[in-house]
C-alpha cells in the first residue's frame, strides 16, 4: 500500500497544481489537512472514497474561514468517526491571546470547531483503521492530550495508519512558540523533550514512525508531518517529497506491505 499525508495550507495559492498533484498520484490512501472549501469540492469529483470533517475554523475580524481534514481512499470507506477537540481558546493566557492578535498579519487567529477523524477501510479481506489528525499549534501538553484523545479509537489488534500534522517543534529557533502559545518556559528551552515523550507514546500504542529525524517543514526544521503504522505492516520505503506545491509543509509518502 502507498500512503500520503500533506498539510496543504488553507491559503495555498497553487490550488490547481495541488489538485493536479493529488489527482495524478498513484496512492491507496491520501490524508490531507487544511483543505480549503473550493478544493474539497474538486476532491469530491475524484473516483475515490472520501471522508472529511472540519479541521478548524479560523476566526478573523472580517470572516470565519473553514478548512477540512480529508481522507481519500482507493478502497471502500465503510465507516467514519469524528474526533472533536476541545475549544481551548478561552483557556489560553492573556499573553498568548495578545501574541495571536499581533501576529494576525501572519494569519494567526483564534480557532474553533477543531477536530480530526478516523475511518475504516475495507482492503480485500481486512479492515484498516486510518486516522487523520491536525494537532494544536499551542504547547506540548495540549498536543499530547489531543493525540491521546484520538487514540481512544485505536485498536491495537487492527491494522492501523495514523496520518497528520502533529505540530511538534524540535529546534531552538522555533520552540519559543511552545511558550508564547500557552506553555511553560521549559517547553521552549527543553525543545527535544516533546519528541522524546511522543515517540514513547507511539511505542506504547504499537505504532512506528518511519520518518523520525526528517524535516517536513522547512521553517521549523522539524518533523511536523507523520505517517505512523502499526506493527502489522512492514515498512518498505518512506520519504519527504521535495516539492511543497504552494504549502509550507512538504507532502510525505510511505510504502507498506
Amino acid at each position: 500500500m502507498t500512503i500520503y499525508s500533506w498539510n496543504m495550507l488553507y491559503r495555498n495559492r497553487e490550488l490547481e497544481r495541488a489538485f493536479e498533484f493529488i489527482s495524478h498520484t498513484d496512492f491507496d490512501i491520501f490524508c490531507l489537512q487544511e483543505v480549503p472549501e473550493p478544493l474539497l469540492t474538486q476532491l469530491k469529483t475524484l473516483p475515490y472514497s472520501i471522508a472529511f470533517r472540519i479541521d478548524t475554523e479560523k476566526v478573523f475580524p472580517s470572516a470565519i474561514v473553514p478548512m477540512f481534514n480529508v481522507i481519500l481512499s482507493r478502497h471502500p470507506i465503510t465507516a467514519q468517526s469524528d474526533i472533536p477537540f476541545k475549544d481551548y481558546w478561552s483557556e489560553l493566557p492573556l499573553l498568548t491571546r495578545l501574541f495571536v492578535f499581533l501576529m494576525r498579519p501572519f494569519h494567526f487567529s483564534p480557532m474553533r470547531s477543531r477536530g480530526g477523524l478516523y475511518v475504516d477501510i475495507a482492503v480485500h479481506d481486512t479492515t484498516l483503521r486510518v486516522f487523520n489528525l491536525h494537532l494544536a499549534l499551542t504547547y506540548p501538553a495540549q498536543r499530547l492530550k489531543e493525540f491521546e484523545q484520538a487514540m481512544v479509537g485505536h485498536d491495537t489488534t487492527r491494522p492501523t495508519i495514523v496520518c497528520g500534522d502533529f505540530n511538534i517543534l524540535e529546534m531552538p529557533h522555533i520552540s519559543v512558540l511552545n511558550w508564547l502559545m500557552g506553555g511553560k518556559i521549559g517547553d521552549a528551552l527543553r525543545y527535544k523533550r516533546e519528541r522524546m515523550h511522543i515517540e514513547q507514546r507511539f511505542v506504547e500504542h504499537s505504532l512506528a514512525n518511519p520518518l523520525r529525524g526528517t524535516t517536513t517543514h522547512s521553517l521549523s526544521r522539524s518533523q511536523l508531518d507523520h505517517i505512523l503504522v502499526s506493527h502489522t505492516f512492514s515498512i518498505k520505503k518512506a520519504e519527504v517529497l521535495p516539492d511543497s506545491i504552494g504549502s509550507d509543509h512538504h507532502p510525505i509518502r510511505a510504502e507498506v506491505a
